[in-house]
Order: C-alpha cells, then sequence, then structure tokens
C-alpha cells in the first residue's frame, strides 16, 4: 500500500488547484533534494501522479497496481507481486 497525494499525470494540470501548489513547494524543499542524494534519484517530488507511481512499482517487480481508495487529498495505491 502506498499513500501518495492525488495529482494529475501532467504537471501542468495540477497547477490550478491551491493544494497541489503546497505540494509542489514543499516537494521542492525536502523531496526532491532527498531524492536527488539517493542511489536512483528519481526525483518525482510530490506530484508525480497515478501513471508514473505505476510505472515505477511495475518496474520494481509488482505486477498488478491499482488505486484502492482515495481521499480529498490522498490516494492509496495498491501494489501485488
Amino acid at each position: 500500500m502506498i499513500v501518495e497525494p492525488i495529482a494529475a499525470d501532467k504537471a501542468g494540470d495540477n497547477v490550478t488547484n491551491p493544494v497541489s501548489r503546497l505540494y509542489y513547494n514543499a516537494s521542492t524543499m525536502i523531496c526532491v533534494p532527498t531524492s536527488l542524494a539517493q542511489e536512483v534519484g528519481e526525483a518525482l517530488g510530490a506530484q508525480a501522479g497515478e501513471a508514473k507511481l505505476s510505472e515505477v512499482l511495475k518496474g520494481a517487480g509488482f505486477g498488478r497496481v491499482r488505486r484502492a481508495t482515495e481521499g480529498p487529498f490522498s490516494m492509496v495505491l495498491e501494489a501485488r507481486i
């Protein structure tokens, strides 16, 4: 189970949402630098979108990824081998 902010798959589709703008600010200061400091360095940040998250999970060996549920700000993805 992966809990992530709900985000559109294209960055431009996120900028009209005030919550998304907050996530981008936090991502710039926390998520991206932390990711870049790691070996893989994907730097997906706080707005990766369900398609990119599914791609990363499938690349890690999970055969099935689906959105199990969502709340007003977050989605829960279920990843199975």
